[in-house]
């Protein structure tokens, strides 16, 4: 079994030891300059060049590095062959401590703490509890569902938002466009982990940001996106936090990455910026995972999670 990598701004050497200690049989390449791409079966990618999949003529399975797939995607010569997402408890348990973190954070006016800190100043704010504030989760995969049940049991009161209808215990569920403008204005605290698709594709604009509604409070609404950069348009987000419409935000991803030293952003008021690890990727975590995909399809049981691409997820 033949399996390539082939990523951009990843450490192949560490993965390509993670794998060959998971599977000793798993004869791995590294990169297009590898000999004898033809035995290659398998390919896990991460922001490949494009086109540069259609090289592998006996290709059977790519892997995602990530839960997202739209680096594939974005690949207008991507090959008709199935294609799995990551999904694993190592990752989704650290997307899901990111999440806590900001809501909270937001939610215990962190920064303004901070402030009052830097200018030494002792002030308590007014601020209500948990379960008198609203938390909206845009995208209700496996991710969100984990956020949003553990946010439920901090006492917060839950609802998610996704493309389709979803049934999710103890928490309230709105699905599709007709139903988005309801979602937001009952949303206080929003959670952004959509996909990256052509319909979602600076879905955090100006617009939907002025739907945001308050929760039993007269508090101005906060954003947490730790999905894609390209769900967000930076400037409508920089320009609300600017002039006070927004009272904070967390972006952990952004259309240009890392985000450069020039870019405003860096000194918007009331922004946590993170450099995309909200859910970093841990090589040991993956190479179970492709081993295990690979084991099951060899042996003639199929693959897990595979992606819808006319859904592009």
């Amino acid at each position: 079994m033949s399996l390539l990598i082939l990523t951009t701004g990843i450490d192949e050497q560490n993965l390509a030891r993670a794998l060959q200690d998971t599977d000793p049989d798993l004869d791995i390449h590294i990169g297009l300059d590898s000999r004898n791409l033809d035995a290659v079966r398998f390919v896990l990618a991460w922001k490949q060049p494009p086109g540069s999949l259609t090289k592998l003529k006996n290709l059977e399975v790519i892997f995602s590095l990530g839960a997202g797939v739209d680096h594939l995607l974005r690949d207008p010569h991507i090959p008709d062959v199935p294609i799995v997402r990551f999904v694993d408890p190592n990752l989704t348990q650290r997307m899901v401590e990111y999440v806590v973190l900001h809501v909270l954070a937001h939610h215990r006016y962190l920064q303004d703490y901070i402030s009052l800190q830097e200018g030494a100043e002792w002030r308590e704010l007014d601020q209500p509890i948990a379960s008198d504030v609203n938390v909206g989760i845009m995208g209700m995969g496996q991710l969100g569902m984990h956020a949003a049940h553990a946010l439920r049991d901090l006492g917060f009161n839950v609802q998610g938002w996704s493309r389709s209808p979803k049934n999710v215990e103890n928490i309230t569920c709105f699905a599709g466009q007709s139903e988005l403008t309801s979602f937001l204005e009952q949303t206080e605290i929003l959670v952004c982990l959509l996909p990256l698709t052509s319909q979602t594709k600076n879905v955090l604009d100006r617009q939907l940001l002025d739907k945001l509604g308050t929760w039993a409070s007269d508090r101005k609404p906060a954003l947490i996106n730790a999905g894609r950069g390209g769900l967000q348009n930076e400037a409508d987000i920089e320009r609300a936090l600017r002039e006070g419409d927004l009272r904070g935000a967390t972006l952990d991803v952004f259309n240009e990455e890392p985000l450069p030293p020039k870019s405003s952003l860096w000194k918007a008021p009331n922004l946590f910026i993170t450099p995309h690890n909200a859910a970093t990727s841990d090589d040991k975590a993956i190479a179970r995972y492709v081993c295990g995909q690979i084991r099951n399809y060899e042996q003639g049981r199929g693959l897990e999670n595979l992606v819808d691409v006319a859904s592009e997820y």
